[in-house]
């Protein structure tokens, strides 16, 4: 080679990694902010890299992906959430418990939340057909079924046992009332216990031990399903039949669920962000809601607790795990 050619070439050489962090500089910016950990939620990140790619985009091609983690430590979410709005990000994501502090730190980016609550009754839209203004998204919520849980539970479980109620601190009075008053109509005695944290989760097992439960009734939260592994391994410790609200918790090793499934909407949630990078606007996009709720049990589980499962509820189940 030429000393002229060989000059040319190690030129285009050096170039070449500018133009590519030119290139990346370009890609429209997603952020997505979450109020767990990367662990705790690696199946719905998946699920949500997955919905973008169906509708054509792939992460570090045609668009980049900036992550903050909260670490379940809440009081950071609102620095969080400022980073990525100063960052002037293409579309904001608002996962789990995050939605509200979204909302409030930006009226002008387009955002998609994915929530297991109610859209309406949390107050992020005011409608769910046109939700108006710069959000829209995918809700998992699980609340309005929980009397139909716990009358699952109640027919995996018959009397006497006493069935204890497990909520997060941050839950809603009314969701709590209603489901002591579903267990009351049963004819259920009910232990309700609050814990939101590591060791206040240890400590409300403890309780429902000493207090005799004979089964569990764990309330939707955030919290609990980044928590889930603690807790499943706790029923299991106790030998306490429980019930949760997410497939995905059952398939960790957990008794049964009834309830939407979260990987579904973070998929959709994806394909809504990509609808929104090809132009459309989030007030125009209503809000999705459950469809479809399944009664997933895993019978492994129900091996080791030397628990039947009745063939009416095996006949019902949409899943069974081995």
């Amino acid at each position: 080679m030429r000393r002229r050619e060989f000059i040319s070439a190690l030129g285009a050489a050096a170039a070449w990694p500018l133009a590519v962090r030119a290139q990346q500089a370009t890609l429209p910016v997603v952020g997505f902010l979450d109020n767990t950990t990367a662990s705790a939620t690696s199946y719905r990140v998946a699920a949500f890299r997955q919905g973008l790619s169906e509708a054509g985009f792939v992460e570090g091609r045609n668009v980049a992906i900036e992550f903050r983690w909260a670490e379940d430590q809440f009081d950071r979410l609102p620095v969080l959430a400022a980073d990525l709005v100063h960052r002037q990000v293409t579309v904001l994501v608002a996962s789990g418990a995050t939605a509200g502090t979204v909302k409030a730190a930006t009226d002008m980016i387009p955002t998609v939340f994915v929530v297991g609550a109610d859209p309406l009754e949390t107050g992020l839209v005011t409608s769910l057909n046109r939700p108006g203004e710069n959000i829209t998204g995918v809700s998992y919520t699980t609340t309005p079924v929980n009397p139909k849980r716990l009358e699952l539970l109640h027919e995996l479980v018959p009397k006497p046992a006493i069935i204890a109620l497990l909520w997060s601190p941050i839950t809603r009075d009314s969701d709590v009332r209603d489901t002591e008053a579903a267990a009351r109509a049963l004819g259920r005695q009910i232990l309700t216990v609050k814990a939101g944290t590591e060791g206040e989760i240890d400590s409300a097992f403890a309780a429902i031990v000493r207090a005799g439960a004979g089964a569990l009734f764990l309330g939707p939260s955030a919290s609990y399903n980044s928590r889930r592994r603690q807790l499943i391994a706790l029923a299991a410790r106790h030998a306490l039949p429980a019930s949760y609200f997410l497939r995905e918790q059952v398939e960790a090793g957990g008794l049964m669920s009834y309830g939407a499934s979260d990987t579904d909407a973070y998929r959709r949630g994806g394909a809504y962000v990509a609808r929104i990078l090809k132009g459309a606007k989030p007030g125009d996009l209503p809000v999705e809601l459950p469809t479809r709720y399944q009664l997933v049990f895993n019978l492994t589980t129900a091996k080791a607790l030397k628990l039947d499962i009745p063939a009416k509820l095996v006949a019902l189940a949409d899943k069974l795990i081995e």
